[in-house]
């Protein structure tokens, strides 16, 4: 990643900040650091000094522009991004707020989804989707809490888990497995993770019941039935799937390769027309970022039931870096970058 300076509208200079910037698709290394125009909050939002973000497999796609798909949602854009400054989650401090917000102050401190521009000095973000930092923890921890309610709405919307349900996490030492365990074991449920064998300990350490290495065993070839099987991987077949399921088990797909073009869609479709043939619960979900999930998720984590995992944390001026680490599939927990 290369460092620029874009031109600032005249009316702007009295305000700029350095951002990343993101002109076309292509590998992360398009990604350059700019200074370029603060932005302004809408009525509905408020103006985030922002201390830490989080780097996700979503802010790789959307640089990538792959799934070629995703060029066609909110997110992307045609020919070229849509949004100059990508990045979702982060964590810092109000700075402004809009006409209609309430509930939020001058100098709160708080955490959440940005939708875009969370790789930047300054964010704007709905207020809908902020909520107060947990006081335990730090701001980069904080910028990897906000990816949580990936998980918490997976088991407890899209999964109805229940206290004393056995469920099997497929993908338990990522981004969004890490806190899957957690989140599973404070809703009281019996927890089996599939991983690697170099994440074995570390999700044991997460609470983990069972922990089974998916290099020297398969998962659906064992004995154990499941009433919940959550996907972040979606590396198999839904047949085999299935098999680890009770008779009225449920299946959450989160992910699941595809290539290029459609990404996980191809796998998502089959999910649901696999439910119309099936006695066993096959389905997906979209996840929305809401202050009430987050408050939720800070109430788990000042409880000391569940903690982000961070396994890197880059300067801003390095996003290019971490979002090709990313890209790796590789990751251990999350990825950080510190902005403050």
């Amino acid at each position: 990643m290369h460092a620029a300076t874009l031109p600032v509208p005249a009316t702007a200079v009295a305000s700029p900040m350095r951002a990343i910037v993101h002109p076309r698709y292509g590998t992360p290394e398009v990604l350059s650091l700019a200074e370029v125009a603060r932005p302004e909050p809408g009525a509905d939002e408020v103006l985030v000094a922002v201390h830490a973000a989080s780097a996700s497999i979503g802010d790789h796609h959307v640089v990538t522009g792959k799934p070629y798909l995703i060029r066609l949602s909110p997110f992307g854009g045609l020919p070229r991004p849509r949004h100059r400054v990508p990045g979702t989650a982060l964590a810092g401090k109000v700075v402004a707020l809009g006409a209609n917000v309430t509930g939020f102050a001058i100098g709160d401190e708080v955490f959440g989804d940005a939708r875009h521009g969370a790789f930047a000095e300054y964010a704007v973000v709905a207020a809908a989707r902020l909520a107060p930092r947990p006081a335990t923890l730090t701001f980069e921890e904080a910028a990897a809490a906000a990816w949580a309610v990936t998980a918490l709405q997976g088991l407890r919307d899209a999964g109805r888990l229940r206290a004393g349900q056995r469920v099997l996490i497929n993908g338990a030492s990522g981004g969004v497995g890490t806190w899957a365990v957690q989140i599973a074991k404070a809703l009281g449920a019996h927890v089996t993770a599939v991983c690697s064998t170099r994440n074995v300990e570390m999700v044991r350490g997460l609470g983990a019941n069972e922990v089974i290495d998916y290099t020297t065993a398969d998962f659906a070839a064992g004995a154990a039935r499941f009433d919940l099987m959550f996907d972040l991987i979606g590396n198999r077949p839904l047949s085999a799937c299935a098999r680890v399921l009770t008779p009225r088990g449920t299946y959450v797909a989160c992910a699941g390769g595809g290539g290029d073009w459609v990404g996980p869609m191809f796998r998502l479709g089959a999910v649901l027309l696999r439910s119309l043939v099936s006695g066993r619960r096959f389905t997906t979900f979209v996840v929305k970022n809401t202050s009430s999930d987050l408050r939720a998720l800070a109430a788990l984590i000042e409880a000391g039931k569940a903690r982000p995992i961070i396994e890197r944390t880059y300067p801003l001026g390095e996003v290019a870096q971490a979002l090709a680490h990313v890209g790796s599939g590789r990751t251990r927990g999350q990825v950080v970058i510190r902005v403050a």
